[in-house]
This record gives structure tokens, C-alpha cells and sequence, in this order.
């Protein structure tokens, strides 16, 4: 896809020179829509969001800042969800392109919308105004691989197939085969749901029916549209997309299946169509305050009017769930609560009031437990700052975590797992801290301060820790390991830690391997003893769970 573009002509005779010229650079000190452009043509641009809108409402679109590499289906898929798109130019010398619409009230509709959240294309915010111009002229022939582009999302659009003469190397430009979609979830750091899928997918088209499961450690999803055309048009738009900042991206096929059979209807699988399903043995029903609170206009992914950004912060699907923020801040972290609360991990009431990030975890092993041990286990989802171990009942501690979000995805991942035999159970705290013991006070070493301590693992902002978070899993990712280290000595290594090493595979670079023990608890129980274990030459272990399977 990133070649495509260097096939598009820059100097397009009746686009960028004509285009350009006529609406942006006529004076030495215009003003377009709050964009201020200095008469040398240079960058020195300011854009007042406030200001967007000044120029006269248009179906032509004038979007700046583009990065250098983006595609012209990447510059479709920002009007997609508003309507159908009938023109393109693209201009990349400048970094720029104008976006025709079908109608000026999808243009209005966009426009208002992308002011409220600013588009984001491959990590760069872009801009997005009207143009002085009503319509696109373009030149097909200087802008042929633009116009073949763009014919093949109308022959989408209109039921029809790609025309048979027209080069286009996107993949997904090839007829819609079912109206089945196989989705799977890369990098999921925050919980998925369901009703997610749902709110993302129905600005395509109407969703019939959705089935989730977990296959290889991967979240993944069925999701059945209305028409096989929908269903291309969501995956032209959503494929490789992340729905939070920086993680949980969609990897999106078409399946062979063309009609699902659910049974049930709870938050594993649903079928819209027939509301009046049982919610199925030992599955939770919908909470009815939960589905309703998806059904509103304005949806718990939080954007404008019920409709989700394809390019919001990050390339992602903003979430204006501000949890206790202030200044309307957009906060991803947040979205992770409303997505366990979907899930019924916690009372939608319960969410709204994680600003603590004190959890208490109750049923432990009090002959085996220690703050070191809850520090490391927890710490795979968050930088533990004190551990209590309670004096008057043994068996349960108190956790700060660095922030509610954080203490929220410990909770979603570790409740309900086992640790040193006994199934633990993880609750949001009624405290805002956890209380150092007064000086001079010997509480048993009940009581830690892991504030400063080196081995947290998301000190470091845009760490790619944030993006390697996954559930406990009988396989483990291990890194930091020296040249010196075979794989014998590995295996050794865990299988002293009381488990069964049932598979080892080492990572072409001898730094990294994946090993898996024969249950998940074992592997609890071997990330615990051997996180951080010194190997010789200064390597210390790093030890995490993996998604992968050897």
C-alpha cells in the first residue's frame, strides 16, 4: 500500500496548481478556515480549531499535514463513514489532498465532526476544512492510480465489481465474498467486548449477529453484516486499525462462513435479530442498565452523535470517558473500565468511581505470600507502588497501582486466577492509598515501598511494555537472555520453580524464547520466582506472558 502513492502525479494540471493557487495562495497574508499561509508558501501555518468552519460549507475537502507515506485508501477511509466518496486528489509533494464528497451535508457532517476530534493518519494529526472550490477537476489520466483507487471503493459502494482493466494492489479491493467478518485482536492491552465490536462495525452497516471467542490466545471475533458490501466497506476502513491509543488492533478477514448460528445471547455471543434468546447456561444475561448505556447516541467509546472516528488520538477510536479527568481530555486508559464493565467484571456504577488505584485481593496463600510476590505478579499490568499484606488477616493485602486504569486491567486480568494453589480474588479498594506503617514500627515487613524500585515496567512513556500486556497464559515470553544460556539451562531453570517445561522455542537473535509450562498457574508461579533473576553477566530475566503458542 505505502508504494501506491509514489505513482500519483504531483503537478496535476487542473488540480494542485489550479486548486491551490486560486484558494490558498491568492494573497500574501490569506486566511482559510483559520489556516494563516505566509506568501513564501512556507509551513509557518496556524490552525485555530475554533475557526475550521469559516470558509463556506463545500463537498470538496481540503485536508493538510498528511505524512509522507499515506495511501490514497487511507485519505478515502477518513470520508467513508460519512457517505460516499466521488472524487480524490492527491498531492503529495505538498502533503496535502482534497476529498470530494457525494453531498455538501456529508461534507458538513464531517467536518463538524473531525472538529471535534482531530482525524489522526498514521500517528500525525491532520487537518481537515472546506474548500473554496464546489467541485474536484481533476485529470484522470495524470492521476490515474488516485481515480483507480477510488473507483474500486465506489464499485464497493454500488454493489458492483472492480473494473477489470484497473491496477490496484490494496488487497482489500477485491469483491466482497461474504458478509462474514473473522476478526482478531493484536496487542491487546485493554479488555474487548462484544459491544464494542458492535458500536465500531454498525457505522458500516446493520450487524446482525456476533460471535467471540478466544482461539491461540487471541481474542477473536465472528461478525455477520446484513450485506456482503458492508462487510467490505468495514474491512477497507478498520483493518489495521487500533481501537485505543497504541494497542488492541484489528487484523480483519473475510470468513468462509456466510451465516452465523448463535444460541445464546450474552456477552460471548449475539444475535440481534432474535432478542428473545436464552442467555445459556452459566453465562451471564446483558445487564439491562449496561445495554442500555450502549444504546445511546452517545456511546461509552464516547464520540459525537454515536459515530466512531476511523483516525482518532493515535490512529485509534478516541474514548471521551474522562473518569474523574478534567479539560475533556480524551483518555483511552479509561475506556478499559467501560470495556471490563461491559464484560461484567465490575457494576457499571463501580467504574465510575476507579479513580483509586487500591485494589484489595483476598484469598491468598497467607504461608507462601509476600509483598515481592504481589509486587511482581502485578506488576506485569501496572507499576505496583505499595503492597500491605493486612497484620489481622493474612490471607489479603492491599495494592497500590500508579493510577485507577492500571488497577482496573490488574483486576480484569488476574481475578479469578491462581496463585501458590488458592484462586484469588482481586476488588477495587475503598482506600485511595495504602498507609506506610509509622516509624519505628515493625509491622513483620507486612508492609512495601516499591515507588522507586527499577524494575517497574511502564515508567518509561510510549514504552512497548504498553503494547505487550496479554492474559496469564501457559507460555511465557522471556527476553534479556545472554549468548551464554542454553536452552537446557532454561528449562532447567523453570522446571526448578516446581513446573513442567512442555515446550521451548528461541527467537532467531538468542535473546528471546518462548517457553511454555504444562498450566497457567505453573506459570504464575515461575514469572513470580524468576522475573528479574540474575542470569550471569548482568542480564537480569524479563519474564512476561505471551499471546503465542509453540
Amino acid at each position: 500500500m505505502d508504494g501506491i502513492v509514489t505513482d500519483v502525479a504531483v503537478g496535476v494540471k487542473r488540480g494542485s496548481d489550479e486548486l491551490l493557487s486560486s484558494s490558498l495562495y491568492n494573497s500574501p497574508n490569506s486566511s482559510i478556515s483559520g489556516m494563516v499561509v505566509t506568501a513564501n508558501g512556507n509551513d509557518n501555518k496556524k490552525l485555530r480549531v475554533e475557526d475550521r468552519m469559516d470558509c463556506a460549507p463545500s463537498r470538496v475537502l481540503h485536508i493538510r499535514k498528511l505524512p509522507n507515506e499515506v495511501s490514497e485508501t487511507e485519505v478515502i477511509a477518513l470520508g467513508l463513514p460519512f457517505g460516499k466518496v466521488t472524487n480524490i486528489l492527491m498531492l503529495k509533494g505538498k502533503n496535502q489532498a482534497f476529498l470530494e464528497l457525494g453531498s455538501e451535508e456529508a461534507a458538513i457532517t464531517m467536518v463538524n465532526y473531525y472538529t471535534a476530534v482531530t482525524p489522526i493518519v498514521r500517528n500525525v494529526p491532520v487537518f481537515i476544512q472546506y474548500s473554496n472550490h464546489k467541485e474536484l477537476k481533476t485529470d484522470s489520466a495524470l492521476n490515474q492510480r488516485a481515480q483507480a483507487v477510488l473507483q474500486a471503493v465506489t464499485a464497493v459502494q454500488s454493489a458492483s465489481t472492480p473494473m477489470s482493466g484497473t491496477a490496484v494492489s490494496e488487497c482489500a479491493l477485491t469483491p466482497a465474498q461474504s458478509p462474514v467478518l473473522r476478526i482478531i485482536i493484536d496487542n491487546m492491552f485493554y479488555p474487548v467486548t462484544l459491544d464494542v465490536l458492535q458500536q465500531i462495525f454498525t457505522k458500516f452497516g446493520t450487524v446482525l449477529k456476533i460471535i467471540t471467542f478466544t482461539k491461540n490466545n487471541q481474542f477473536q471475533a465472528l461478525l455477520q453484516f446484513s450485506d456482503p458490501n458492508n462487510a467490505q466497506q468495514a474491512k477497507l476502513a478498520l483493518d489495521g486499525q487500533n481501537i485505543y491509543n497504541a494497542c488492541c488492533t484489528l487484523r480483519i478477514d473475510f470468513s468462509k462462513l456466510v451465516n452465523l448460528n448463535v444460541k445464546y445471547n450474552n456477552d460471548k455471543s449475539r444475535d440481534y435479530t432474535r432478542p428473545e434468546l436464552p442467555a445459556g447456561d452459566g453465562q451471564p444475561a446483558m445487564d439491562p442498565s449496561v445495554t442500555a448505556a450502549f444504546n445511546k447516541d452517545s456511546s461509552l467509546l464516547g464520540t459525537p452523535s454515536g459515530m466512531v472516528s476511523p483516525y482518532s488520538s493515535g490512529g485509534a477510536f478516541s474514548s471521551s470517558l474522562s473518569f474523574g479527568q478534567t479539560g475533556g481530555a480524551l483518555s483511552p486508559l479509561s475506556a478499559a473500565a467501560a470495556a471490563a464493565a461491559a464484560a461484567g467484571r465490575v457494576a457499571l456504577s463501580g467504574v465510575s468511581h476507579c479513580n483509586s488505584g487500591v485494589l484489595l485481593v483476598s484469598n491468598l496463600n497467607e504461608e507462601m505470600v509476600t509483598p515481592q510476590s504481589l509486587f511482581t505478579l502485578f506488576g506485569v499490568y501496572g507499576d505496583a507502588q505499595r503492597v500491605k499484606i493486612l497484620y489481622n488477616k493474612k490471607d489479603s493485602a492491599l495494592i497500590q497501582m500508579a493510577d485507577g486504569n492500571q488497577a482496573q486491567l490488574a483486576m480484569s486480568h488476574l481475578n479469578g486466577q491462581k496463585m501458590y494453589g488458592k484462586i484469588i480474588r482481586v476488588t477495587l479498594s475503598k482506600h485511595q492509598t495504602v498507609q506506610l506503617p509509622r516509624e519505628g514500627l515493625d509491622d513483620q515487613g507486612l508492609t512495601k515501598d516499591f515507588t522507586n524500585s527499577p524494575l517497574h515496567r511502564f515508567k518509561k512513556p510510549g514504552s512497548k511494555n504498553f503494547q505487550n500486556i496479554f492474559p496469564p497464559s501457559a507460555t511465557l515470553h522471556l527476553s534479556n537472555i545472554p549468548q551464554t544460556i542454553t536452552e537446557e539451562d532454561l528449562k532447567t531453570l523453570f522446571e526448578n520453580s516446581g513446573g513442567t517445561v512442555k515446550a521451548f522455542k528461541f527467537f532467531q537473535d538468542h535473546k528471546m524464547a518462548l517457553l511454555q509450562m504444562s498450566t497457567v498457574e505453573e506459570a504464575i508461579q515461575a514469572l513470580i520466582d524468576l522475573h528479574n533473576y540474575n542470569l550471569g553477566d548482568n542480564h537480569h530475566l524479563r519474564v512476561s506472558f505471551s499471546k503465542s503458542t509453540i
